[in-house]
């Protein structure tokens, strides 16, 4: 996201994609670019999808909420789900409206959630088995020091019990930026938790090509016990000066993240510095490249060797917004033109873009809604759901 209308907000915005450059870089498992190439937004049509023929049309008046930052579905309740918000406030929602928005957990009392900063609750993930094991993972910023932290809690009688708190991990977080917070079961079972470079201007601590700390990367966890453990085919394990826990790395701040219900693979938008935004196709032990490049272009010195990372699926730069938001792949019934297409968009201008995910066909403009998007998320259904910093929750539809 750009400095742009960030400050103001406090979210991920602000610095989740800004700061410049510094020297580099280095080091990491090389990897072949498996991507083709797109930097243009197609201006007609693609594969029959109309050009801005999509509106994004507002759902469950009820949740009126600031700064909501995510819409998580219940497992084993298809009728349920929760919204959080930066402040650390979690509500229980019913998606036929046949209840008012109920409270359901409040982390503020653990967090720090600055104006201006892009601190706060950050993520939620249930147990795929929530129905019977009552788990919730949380990502927050805590201080004191500055830090990341995952917990797991039990979920009681429909209320999280704040007793119950069991640190997983933590990560130190030198600045109030870039802090990721993405959490998200994988088809494996294992629980996937995305952490930026740790903020600064063009990662000044060399953190996202640094095998040896988690900032920067995507982590795979198995969390099935009373703490976590690593899962043996995990691309680190093993590996000297690396952390086991890691997945990928080299990414800048991976703000959110989805895997397609039906392929299984991980979708990622990762927010970038003053130039490129861009969507990753997530591989096990990929390097995606920053801070050397932003994009599909070197970003700390003018000559830098590309061939060692996996360059993005798309990216779009700073004229048409400035701030990522990672969607998913759609797999809904009501926009069947869209199948199989990546589904995402920017905070800043609100645009919404889809893209095949395969070939070379450049991605097209759905919608420019001017809302200050934060997330995109697949209900039970496969429609896409938008939380926004507009006190407000949407879908994606047609336009008349």
């Amino acid at each position: 996201m750009r400095r742009k209308g960030i400050a103001a907000i406090s979210l991920l915005v602000a610095p989740l994609l800004f700061f410049a450059c510094d020297n580099g870089g280095g080091g990491g498992q090389e990897t072949t670019p498996v991507e083709t190439p797109i930097t243009s937004v197609n201006p007609t049509e693609l594969l029959g999808v109309r050009e801005s023929g999509y509106t994004l049309e507002r759902i469950l008046p009820g949740v009126a909420f600031a700064q909501m930052l995510d819409f998580v579905p219940i497992p084993g309740f298809p009728n349920d789900a929760v919204v959080l918000t930066k402040d650390g406030n979690i509500q229980r929602v019913a998606l036929d409206n046949s209840y008012a928005p109920q409270p359901y957990g409040d982390l503020s009392a653990r967090l720090i959630a600055n104006p201006g900063s892009e601190e706060g609750l950050l993520g939620l993930a249930f147990s795929p088995a929530f129905a019977t094991d009552g788990r919730v993972y949380v990502d927050y910023i805590a201080g004191n020091p500055r830090r990341s932290v995952l917990s797991r809690f039990q979920v009681v009688n429909n209320l999280i019990d704040m007793n119950s708190e069991r640190v997983l991990l933590e990560a130190p977080q030198p600045f109030a930026n870039h802090n990721g917070g993405q959490l998200a079961f994988g088809p494996d079972g294992y629980l996937y938790y995305g952490l930026g470079d740790g903020g600064g201007a063009g990662d000044p601590n060399d953190n996202a090509q640094n095998l040896w700390n988690f900032l920067g990367s995507i982590l795979r966890l198995d969390v099935s016990g009373d703490g976590y453990t690593v899962p043996p085919d995990n691309p680190f394990v093993n590996v000297a000066g690396a952390l086991p826990e890691i997945f990928a790395y080299g990414l800048r701040n991976p703000w959110r993240f989805s895997f397609d219900r039906v392929s299984g693979e991980l979708w990622a938008g990762d927010v970038g510095q003053f130039t490129w935004e861009e969507v990753d196709r997530i591989q096990s032990g990929g390097n995606y490249g920053w801070p050397v490049v932003e994009g599909f272009e070197c970003y700390r010195q003018p000559n830098c060797d590309r061939d060692s990372f996996i360059l993005p699926r798309v990216v779009y730069g700073h004229d048409e917004g400035c701030a990522i938001i990672g969607g998913s792949v759609y797999r809904g019934a009501i926009l069947p033109e869209l199948q199989g297409r990546y589904i995402y968009g920017d905070y800043c201008s609100g645009r919404v873009w889809a893209v095949e995910t395969e070939g070379d066909s450049s991605p097209v403009l759905l919608a420019n809604s001017g809302r200050s998007i934060t997330s995109i998320t697949e209900a039970p259904d496969g429609e896409l759901v938008f939380a926004t910093f507009d006190n407000a929750l949407f879908i994606l539809r047609k336009s008349n």
